[in-house]
């Protein structure tokens, strides 16, 4: 990362920059960049439901805020993945059951 003021390299960790003294301004691009993962994974949860779940968890697991809104799209992105995880499992459970009872 670099510092705004000066414009040299600094540690991602930093709250103040070691080369001008004046306070890095972070928080802003973290939360930003959780929230992108916390709705890939709602929105894939929909269609691909294992890349949603573990976009989804990926996404929870980095939310340290617990008013974080991102973690809600991250939560409702786990349920709706293990939803639609479980009711394929179940429709293959019964597509098979049907198939050997023709046979």
């Amino acid at each position: 990362m670099f510092c705004k003021n000066c414009g040299k390299e600094i540690d991602d960790n930093a709250y103040v920059c070691p080369h001008c003294g004046v306070k890095v301004e972070r928080q802003e691009l973290q939360s930003q960049e959780k929230n992108t993962l916390a709705i890939v994974g709602f929105v894939l949860s929909f269609f691909i439901a294992i890349a949603g779940l573990i976009c989804s968890i990926l996404a929870y697991r980095k939310c340290k805020n617990e008013n974080a809104p991102q973690k809600g799209f991250a939560v409702a992105g786990i349920v709706i993945s293990a939803i639609s995880m479980a009711l394929t499992v179940l429709i293959y459970i019964i597509a098979i059951a049907a198939v050997a009872a023709t046979v």
